[in-house]
């Protein structure tokens, strides 16, 4: 089922800021690829430091950095170590409510080598726990290593890591924070994962034929994962220009599209919610238009956009993941951009 319902809210308005974070010591940033927001109010990114040309790279700031609301640089830390597999192309990064950072990456060029681990930190960068390795996942079949993967989302709760699994997978799995061990999984509509390996990359310049009705049984590109505070799991299907809506058991329960048979196949990215107490509004960060959809929770129904392609104050060049404050504030990882962009409500 497809929602078509009209939106019943007003479209937020938000003041754009791009150059607020302060960063000592003259550090740079390479690709911004994740942002969260802690208990505190505290703001995480995760960068990557190899994506600076080599000239810049001694200026590099830390892959994991934690800021201050007025973007004060409070602490920092990250790449290779003894006893774990650091990722060798960050991706992902939640903070759960003891303050523990979780770390994905999504390098997928060499089977021996790709970002098959999960990572998890304390706060001050000390190493806790690795859920799989580097290389030798076994696809959509394996319960003890991602591929891979996208996003993660620590429901403290339940003590699970959700995890949308979408580079080499095709499926959102679910691990146990206190032991790491396997809990769950689901492809899309809520069926097992597929056998098949990863379907064909959609890209501008051989899109599909546009799609009409539900779309494609598979997931092609599980991106993001988020839940609402009344226990629903979206989930977004990046190359299939969609989000679906589970239970946390894997139930599907409906799903819209965003910018379906748009110039760029790869839509839905990050996801995030409004901090209102019914979390009314859906954002959802459109990568490959460079543009945040925001949606009629309740209804799934699209009410506008905010930004577009460009350099500019509230402009994009790829946004990528996406996380809100407690004061409803929206911090945009720009991953070509090489910047966290936040929308101030006014």
């Amino acid at each position: 089922m497809c929602a078509s319902a009209a939106p019943s809210l007003p479209m937020p308005q938000f003041r754009a800021e791009n150059d607020w974070l302060k960063l000592p010591n003259g550090w740079m940033l390479g690709e911004v690829s994740g942002v969260d927001v802690d208990r505190a109010g505290h703001i995480w990114i995760l960068q990557r430091p190899r994506t600076l040309a080599s000239a810049d790279r001694a200026h590099a700031a830390p892959p994991v950095m934690e800021f201050a609301p007025d973007g004060t640089y409070l602490s920092g830390f990250g790449g290779d170590g003894p006893g774990y597999d650091w990722p060798l192309t960050e991706h992902s990064i939640a903070v759960d409510g003891e303050g523990h950072v979780w770390i994905s990456g999504n390098f997928r060029t060499d089977p021996a080598t790709n970002d098959d681990a999960l990572l998890e930190f304390d706060r001050r960068g000390r190493f806790v726990r690795q859920i799989g390795g580097r290389g030798d996942g076994k696809g959509n079949a394996d319960t003890s290593r991602v591929g891979a993967a996208a996003d993660l989302f620590v429901d403290d709760a339940e003590h699970a890591l959700y995890v949308a699994d979408g580079y080499l997978n095709r499926r959102v799995i679910v691990f146990d924070t206190r032991k790491g061990r396997f809990k769950r999984m689901w492809g899309a509509f809520g069926a097992p994962p597929p056998a098949t390996p990863t379907p064909p990359v959609r890209t501008a310049d051989a899109p599909f034929v546009p799609e009409t009705g539900d779309g494609p049984a598979g997931f092609n590109g599980v991106h993001g994962v988020e839940i609402s505070r009344d226990g629903l799991v979206y989930v977004s299907d990046r190359s299939n220009q969609r989000i679906q809506v589970f239970t946390k058991e894997g139930k599907y329960l409906r799903q819209t599209f965003v910018d379906r048979n748009q110039p760029s196949p790869a839509t839905a990215s990050g996801i995030a919610f409004s901090a209102d107490r019914g979390q009314r509004y859906l954002y959802v960060a459109d990568f490959g238009n460079a543009k945040i959809v925001v949606l009629d929770r309740s209804t799934l129904a699209a009410i506008g956009v905010i930004g577009g392609r460009g350099t500019g104050a509230g402009q994009f060049s790829g946004p990528h993941l996406i996380a809100t404050g407690k004061d409803g504030t929206l911090y945009v990882a720009d991953v070509m951009g090489r910047r966290l962009t936040r929308l101030v409500p006014h």
